[in-house]
């Protein structure tokens, strides 16, 4: 079984490396689904692998950057990225960004870096799954009520609808955002930024994992332009934070680059998805990633608040994340595949109505 095992130069540990494989993966087919980088599942898929707290962060951000690069650019293409937004963004994402690594270098001094992230992902994760399937819930609430009164619901209704009380806010300057179909006071989305952008510094996350959900019920964007929007944000902040943590000394390269191969190739099929799996499918799918790295690093801890079941607990945790990454990377393979031939079908269909009516 050595084989399987490598060691991280600068990390000084050994890493069954498959592992980083599936990671890179999967969570490319998943980042580019969601309009993430998917650090919110690399950073613990990392640390239960067996790295270090601050280096699961360092490298998860260096692997991050590449991919969502591609990410991007293939969104753009289908019109998914509000790039306007996005550089708004920008301006709070950076200054949040140094402010959360700079309390990491902090945390990692006094020796409570894994307990402090380890807890805070939990607490985040926890409130991400309950907005999104509260939201779930209140839309099909309001698609029935709909449906009794014999009217059709707006499309682009939402069950959750924070961002209309934020948009009553009138501080200038007030901006059009023409991709996302809103318009709203700059500082809002630069608030939204900052926030995210802080989040990504202490966890280890292009900050998607927050800002996908926060584009959507705070700034109000359409699912689809929060996804490419959010990863263009992603690629700013993966860049930035991938040389920070780099001079700091906490990324392992070797590593990064292992998972980036399979994370290139991933990401496309990813972004690709979302042509044929639009709005509460997407969300829905995110919810049900989050429960699962939730589920993990519960695991993951409880290997060290029962020492006797330590082995198994750990086992659990890492045979969880590799299986839902797995998993819902299949999934979104197979829907794609699916709508994919759908579409070709239906310009067959076409083509050959217009060839019997001519």
């Amino acid at each position: 079984m050595e084989f399987f095992y490598i060691l991280m130069p600068i990390a000084g540990v050994k890493i069954f490396w498959p592992g980083l494989v599936i990671l890179g993966l999967g969570v490319g087919v998943i980042g580019g689904f969601f309009g993430m980088g998917g650090a919110w599942m690399i950073t613990p898929g990392l640390n239960i692998l067996g790295f270090p707290m601050a280096f699961a962060i360092g490298t998860d951000i260096a692997h991050m950057a590449g991919k969502s690069l591609v990410s991007t650019m293939r969104h753009g293409k289908f019109g998914n990225v509000d790039y306007k937004l996005g550089v708004i963004m920008i301006i709070g994402t950076v200054g949040g960004f140094e402010i959360g690594a700079q309390m990491i270098m902090w945390f990692e001094r006094i020796g409570k870096v894994d307990l402090y992230v380890r807890y805070m992902y939990l607490v985040l994760l926890a409130l991400i799954a309950w907005m999104v399937f509260a939201d779930v819930a209140k839309r099909k609430r309001k698609d029935r009520e709909a449906l009794a009164a014999g009217r059709e619901l707006d499309k682009l209704a939402t069950g959750l609808e924070w961002s209309k009380t934020l948009h009553k806010i009138k501080i200038p300057p007030m901006m059009h955002f023409k991709e996302a179909q809103i318009y709203c006071s700059a500082w809002l989305p630069i608030f939204i930024s900052f926030a995210t952008g802080w989040l990504a510094g202490i966890l280890g996350i292009g900050g998607g994992l927050i800002r996908m959900p926060a584009l959507i019920y705070f700034v109000g964007c359409p699912t689809h332009v929060a996804v490419g929007t959010d990863l263009f944000e992603v690629m700013i902040s993966g860049l930035y934070g991938a040389g920070t943590y780099t001079y700091k000394g906490r990324t392992e390269l070797f590593a990064a680059m292992i998972m980036l191969v399979g994370a290139s190739i991933g990401a496309q099929m990813g972004t690709v998805a979302t042509k044929y799996i639009k709005g509460y499918g997407i969300r829905i799918a995110f919810g049900l990633c989050v429960v699962g790295c939730f589920l993990s690093i519960l695991l993951k801890m409880m290997a060290k608040w029962i020492p006797a079941w330590g082995g198994l607990f750990d086992g659990s945790a890492t045979v969880l994340i590799l299986g839902m990454v797995s998993t819902m990377s299949l999934y979104i393979a197979i829907r794609m595949i699916i709508g994919a031939k759908a579409e070709v079908a239906a310009k067959k269909a076409a083509k050959a109505q217009v060839s019997v009516a001519s």
